[in-house]
């Protein structure tokens, strides 16, 4: 099977990418290298023994797109392209939205044209708002969304949704990821976002690597255990594996619309992961406390079961080997993060 995917070099499209190769799936690639690198091309070959077929060029250009589909027989399309941080959405909306919504209607307008209709979508946990309560199922009501990042996922889930009602063979799979971290236990490809992470883990590492001085805590005074705030930390390879399962449920539909959650069903604070990084990699990560980061909640995490029980994915990786494969990426990848 020939599966198409934006975003391939990016930290997620990467794991997945190996997680299916080593499945023996064939990936047609494009990426424009806005927060990753070519060389990843080469550590997914290192990793898996096998190549991508590679395109470099933006989702927003049909010509690329018409390119590619032109010169192969594309069954499936994972989309992972686009901008994903919260607070960077809050300053930049309209390039957000460009991004991450236009570049989604190119995509699907050029789907339509060449008769692929087998999408999995990477949505967000974002859509879900501020929640009432946790843990959130897919029933929980969308919308109300704090941040332009997750209004642009919204906004494409609602697309996607008048899409099938328009043709119902269509066959989307909607993924709404909850919080990756970790990184291949090989160390090869991990997280590397370019310039001050937005994310929690990455920035944990940095700071434990000696990159960065200090980890900034956005916010002591949430109505949590410890003020900090709460989310579902998920294994990138967890979070790779459960595409294959979603391959499988569009290869086995004639047409459909599905939506899971995908995250392990508990919370840790800030200060929770930063304690276990300390003590399973034996070091010390400073940090401090600064005001609220526009668009944040308090505390977020999923239930998963209906992922478990339709798809037959459920996670097996705990909070001691995200932040040890985190750890072990930095580790061997340090000179190059000095050297960005």
């Amino acid at each position: 099977m020939n599966i198409f995917i934006t975003g391939v070099t990016g930290y997620i499209g990467s794991h997945t990418s190996v997680e299916l190769l080593n499945s023996g799936y064939n990936i047609i690639g494009l990426d424009n290298f806005s927060n990753s690198k070519r060389e990843v091309l080469d550590k997914i070959k290192e990793i898996t023994g096998k190549d991508i077929k590679f395109y470099e060029g933006d989702m927003l250009d049909s010509n690329i797109l018409d390119k590619i589909f032109t010169e192969n027989n594309i069954d499936m399309v994972i989309d992972f392209a686009a901008f994903k941080a919260v607070g960077d959405s809050v300053q930049r909306p309209i390039d957000y939205y460009i991004n991450n919504v236009s570049s989604v209607l190119t995509l699907l307008k050029t789907m339509k044209k060449y008769n692929v209709k087998n999408l999995i979508f990477s949505s967000s946990a974002t859509v879900y708002g501020t929640p009432e309560y946790c843990p959130i199922t897919e029933e929980f009501p969308i919308g109300n969304t704090t941040n332009p990042y997750g209004t642009s996922k919204l906004y494409v889930e609602g697309i996607l949704k008048d899409l099938y009602t328009s043709d119902n063979s269509w066959n989307i799979c909607i993924f709404r990821y909850f919080n990756p971290v970790g990184a291949h236990e090989s160390g090869i490809i991990g997280e590397d976002p370019n310039g001050i992470p937005a994310n929690l883990m990455p920035f944990i590492t940095k700071v434990a690597t000696g990159e960065l001085p200090i980890l900034s805590v956005f916010g002591n005074d949430y109505d949590t255990s410890d003020g900090t705030g709460i989310r579902d930390y998920i294994h990138i390879v967890d979070l790779a594996k459960a595409h294959i399962n979603g391959i499988k449920k569009l290869a086995s539909s004639n047409g459909g619309l599905f939506i899971y959650n995908l995250g392990t069903g508990k919370g840790y604070s800030v200060l929770e992961m930063v304690n276990a990084f300390q003590k399973v990699n034996n070091v010390k990560v400073n940090y401090k406390i600064v005001g609220r980061r526009e668009g944040d909640i308090a505390e977020c995490y999923a239930d998963s079961s209906k992922a478990n029980k339709e798809l037959g994915w459920k996670t097996s990786k705990t909070l001691e080997d995200m932040c040890k494969d985190a750890y072990n990426y930095a580790i061997k990848n340090k000179d190059n993060f000095k050297n960005k």
